[in-house]
């Protein structure tokens, strides 16, 4: 792994520095795992969707930005603009990817003993060498190959083509330009395109790339993993139809969603919805399998993504920026703990609180709220934290439920609540469901349905067999 120099903590993370304290965009485990960022095993990631680079180094700085979402408006909207230039000028990363492994390799190496010396050029070198066994050698000379490649391929690729347009990559580039016009390497031209460097040239080389200019080289290579990450994504932007979303200031406190979906399906539904000040708590309700879980997934998905600064899975999208994103849509039982599902719930609506208690402005996300208890105290707890979550602001909430009664207390309790639902349709005794977000509470109860289409009870009385 590339060391950390100084340049690098404050710019990859993405966190704003305010009167020199970190303000960085809160995000949990839970909700990384809720949101599928990283996921798991042979499960679908958000990560795996974009990461298409080309280096190790590019795929670990997608990594850390997704790790590390931000949470100022400036700084996403240049991110954002990077982005949009290089997927406009259908640009194509110019670099081999295996030479940055080469590289990373033999530049992490600073040991002293190790470093080519003029007199170590003796006869036994010599014939090891032209044996191949002469290992050491070998991995020098082909990080010292890598360096030459990397420097001369940038400079053909920085002075190819009209300046950038973007002022970001414009900066980058002229501060790129400004590293290869070091004058302790400006031999590297008349290296081009070969193959070996004569001992006596890799002894010069090695000193300048890997102890006098190493960090000038990390330097270009963090910025050509940027690169890679603005490139790639990109393209995956114009494949999968995925838009940037205009990031507004927190205390406009709005979210307007077009066509938004869920980027793991094949044939995904788009849904609308917009939020404001005035109602600032998403009702959802639906009956099973009408696809709230999937919709709440959606929704998230595409704020973190629009925090992070990429492009997202939606026809349309604009949105105040927030200081971060907590959801419960996958919550484990914690047996380990000897926690059952419904204290397992209270624990994480305790934490979710006394996150709220801390910071303003955060998105919160809860699917099917206390389900792991009995129908009585699930309606009296969801009406008491959708109440109580109503009471603020500054927050966005989304809160999904079966039962439906909660909802018709609160249309009576509180102003500032938005009721959509998930409807299904009956094509005689079977459920259809539309996918497509409407307004209201809706009324539909299948479960049974359901059971009975299955011949479930007939079975267990053993009349029915098997279907």
């Amino acid at each position: 792994m590339i060391d950390v120099p100084y340049w690098h903590r404050d710019v990859s993370r993405g966190s704003d520095i305010i009167n020199g304290e970190e303000m960085s965009f809160k995000i949990d485990k839970q909700t990384l795992n809720d949101l599928a960022v990283f996921g798991t095993g042979r499960n679908q990631s958000v990560y795996e969707i974009f990461n298409r680079m080309h280096t190790r180094g590019g795929a670990r700085q997608l990594e850390e930005m997704f790790q590390f979402p931000l949470s100022e408006v400036e700084a996403i909207a240049n991110r954002s603009e990077i982005i949009a230039y290089y997927m406009n000028s259908r640009v194509a990363f110019p670099f081999r990817g295996a030479i940055f492994d080469a590289m990373e390799f033999y530049l992490n190496n600073t040991d002293r003993r190790t470093q080519l010396m003029v007199q170590d050029n003796t006869l036994g070198r010599k014939v090891k060498n032209m044996m191949g066994s002469d290992t050491d050698y070998t991995w020098i000379h082909n990080g010292i190959m890598g360096c030459l490649e990397m420097l001369n391929v940038l400079d053909d690729f920085l002075s190819s083509g009209a300046e950038a347009t973007d002022p970001n990559v414009k900066k980058s580039n002229e501060e790129l330009k400004a590293l290869l016009a070091n004058e302790n390497w400006n031999w590297f031209r008349q290296e081009k395109g070969k193959k070996k460097v004569t001992y006596e040239q890799a002894v010069t080389y090695d000193r300048v790339f890997r102890f006098e200019e190493r960090d000038k080289l990390f330097k270009m290579m963090y910025n050509i993993y940027l690169m890679d990450v603005y490139i790639t994504v990109g393209q995956v932007a114009v494949e999968r139809g995925f838009v940037f979303a205009k990031v507004l200031p927190a205390e406009e406190n709005v979210l307007r969603m077009r066509g938004i979906f869920h980027p793991f399906l094949k044939k995904p539904v788009g849904n609308s919805i917009d939020v404001d000040k005035d109602s600032n708590l998403i009702f959802l309700t639906g009956a099973n399998m009408a696809g709230k879980s999937t919709f709440m997934k959606s929704f998230t998905i595409a704020l973190f993504l629009a925090h992070v600064g990429f492009p997202v899975p939606a026809r349309e999208m604009e949105f105040s920026v927030r200081n971060g994103m907590f959801t419960t849509i996958n919550l484990p039982d914690n047996l380990s703990m000897g926690y059952s599902h419904f204290y397992a719930e209270v624990l994480r609506v305790k934490k979710v609180a006394q996150q709220l208690c801390q910071t303003k402005n955060l998105v919160i996300v809860f699917d099917e709220l206390f389900r792991g208890t009995n129908v009585k105290d699930a309606y009296d707890a969801t009406l008491a934290v959708a109440e109580a979550f109503a009471e603020i602001p500054d927050c966005l909430f989304m809160i999904s439920t079966h039962i439906i009664e909660v909802g018709q207390a609160l249309k009576e309790r509180c102003k500032n609540i938005r009721f959509v639902y998930l409807p299904t349709k009956m094509e005689g005794s079977t459920p259809v469901y539309t996918y497509q977000l409407t307004e209201g509470i809706t009324n539909d109860r299948h479960g049974m349905i359901i059971i009975n289409n299955e011949r479930i009870i007939e079975i267990i009385n053993g009349e029915g067999g098997t279907r």
